[in-house]
């Protein structure tokens, strides 16, 4: 945190003490000729230097005084709005989140220039500029707010958005065009084998060979799916075998850790969703953006596109994502079947990373059969996605918050109440 000193310093930087209808006024009379840059200057109570920078066009009149902003007034604007847009969704901004993309913003306005990020007084002058227009709120008001289980409040506010943007949008008999998409995880090597302590003694662990590969799922109320996404832990497999025996015009990608990250979610949304989407506009997508935050370049193309991106709740995945409560179990069931690891609970599975394609193709040919089709229909309904019902839930997995866990964020920007609606937001995000 800031000291109160450097606060202090922020809110007293150069404060002007004239107008400019005052310094109109004195321009006036030195252009007329009947007063010199001097007289007027201290007839209307402005600086002589600032007087005179205008008369000789040095500074052109009605622009602000002080060093050049970062990012232009246009550019902060769309910004803010950018942010209403993702608090209106479900997805509010912390700090550290607003400052990326507006550095983002700099950075394509600047692109030869050396930048990491912008700094803490960028963010308390954008605060105070934009004090109208925002707020910022502890964690422990929004569901950002990390819980031990599934907070009543948080699942209530989740389906008030959801009706609001199905009738804005004429969305409520259109399950073709509601979709959502889900990650779910295989851990592959060697499983572990229970030795009696005797038998134990001696034997050297094996080296790891674990790898992590996800499966970025997508599929809407009608059943229809768009081909997965398969990310890989720390690289590729070898050859190009897993492309040729994967599923149908599936996505590869790697990461690190074998999951999605926002790289990742963006390569998948920009080449991948809006290539095998279908044409009728708007498209729903619904899907838990707290794991990977969406970039700006993600909202920016789903706004042109006629897209609406919605985020879950944080913790509700095994009660509101229709594919975690359906078609995963079938999927991951079929997987441990196929590589003899019989009822699998724990994602653990004897199969390679070169063999983990061929064998997903064989699991995935479920989800375009008649029994596929009908348990993701049951996954939506189930959830009270689609058809909408908020009573279709269990209401033992739901509970009143008592406590916020003092760890959470520590302030989120969220637009003020009452603001903006989500139909009044305009169609481009940020520009370039």
């Amino acid at each position: 945190m800031p000291s109160r000193n450097h606060l202090d310093k922020v809110g007293r930087k150069k404060k002007k003490k004239w107008t400019e209808e005052a310094m109109e006024r004195a321009l006036i009379e030195v252009k007329s000729g009947r007063c010199t840059v001097r007289q007027a200057a201290k007839e209307f109570g402005i600086p002589k230097s600032s007087l005179g920078d205008r008369v000789s066009g040095r500074v052109t009149p009605g622009s602000r005084s002080g060093p050049a902003r970062l990012i232009t007034s246009a550019d902060e604007k769309l910004l803010v709005e950018f942010s209403l847009y993702m608090s209106k969704h479900g997805f509010p901004l912390t700090k550290q989140q607003v400052v990326s993309f507006a550095s983002s913003i700099y950075k394509r306005q600047h692109r030869r220039v050396a930048f990491s990020k912008l700094g803490q007084t960028w963010w308390l002058n954008f605060r105070k500029r934009q004090e109208k227009n925002i707020t910022i709120q502890p964690a422990d008001n929004v569901v950002r707010g990390r819980t031990v289980c599934v907070r009543k409040e948080a699942v209530d506010q989740f389906f008030r958005l959801l009706s609001t943007v199905v009738d804005t949008h004429g969305l409520r008999d259109s399950p073709g065009q509601i979709y959502n998409c889900s990650e779910t995880g295989y851990q592959l090597g060697r499983r572990k084998a229970v030795l009696s302590k005797p038998t134990s003694l001696g034997n050297k662990p094996a080296p790891s060979s674990r790898d992590h590969i996800s499966v970025l799922a997508c599929f809407n109320a009608a059943g229809e799916d768009i081909p997965p996404f398969v990310i890989y832990s720390k690289a590729y497999p070898g050859g190009v075998c897993y492309k040729t025996q994967g599923p149908p015009n599936a996505l590869y990608g790697w990461s690190e850790s074998g999951y999605v990250n926002s790289e990742l979610f963006k390569k998948w949304f920009l080449k991948h969703f809006l290539l095998h989407a279908p044409k009728e506009r708007p498209l729903l997508l619904i899907f838990d953006g707290h794991k990977s935050p969406v970039s700006l370049e993600v909202v920016e193309s789903a706004r042109k596109e006629g897209v609406i991106l919605l985020c879950l709740p944080p913790h509700c995945s095994h009660i509101l994502q229709p594919l975690d409560t359906s078609l995963f179990v079938v999927l991951k069931q079929r997987f441990a079947s196929l590589t003899g690891d019989g009822g699998a609970t724990d994602s653990h599975f004897t199969v390679s990373k070169k063999e983990f394609s061929g064998v997903l193709n064989r699991t995935y040919q479920i989800a375009k059969e008649e029994e596929g089709v009908r348990i993701v229909k049951e996954g939506f309904r189930k959830c009270g996605i689609f058809p909408l019902n908020h009573y279709a839930l269990n209401e033992v997995h739901l509970m009143p918050s008592h406590s916020i866990d003092p760890t959470a964020d520590d302030s989120l920007l969220k637009s003020e109440q009452g603001m903006h609606s989500v139909a009044e937001l305009a169609a481009p995000g940020p520009a370039s």
